[in-house]
């Protein structure tokens, strides 16, 4: 069974920031020969926001980041699955969007005062 990174994505225009996101892990997903690593859920809209799950292969990000060598390490948190949130929201920057990422299983456990 494939162990898979879930990220919590918030952002202002579902349909745009979607297709951004589809096409910079497209690439990620070109530059180790991968097929179908990642998957986009559908939103949930409240308080004028869009909330959805972006869920990667850890596999495919695993291959990046040794793709990428040094140049991954270099990116803030801790671990790998902090390190490829950090890179996604790199990618994100500068573009129209306002995006939010954050480790979904991180957001749970603080929900309940687990830390």
């Amino acid at each position: 069974m494939e162990q898979r990174i879930n990220i919590n994505v918030s952002a202002q225009e579902y349909d745009k920031t979607s297709k951004e996101i589809k096409s910079t892990l497209g690439r990620m997903e070109e530059m180790v020969h991968g097929q179908e690593d990642f998957v986009i859920t559908d939103s949930e809209f409240a308080f004028g926001w869009h909330f959805f799950v972006v869920s990667v292969n850890r596999e495919m990000v695993i291959k990046l980041a040794d793709m990428m060598g040094d140049q991954f390490e270099k990116y803030k948190g801790k671990g790998l699955d902090k390190k490829f949130v950090s890179l996604l929201s790199e990618k994100m920057d500068g573009r129209e969007q306002k995006v939010k990422f954050a480790i979904k299983e991180e957001m749970e456990s603080s929900k309940f005062g687990i830390f």
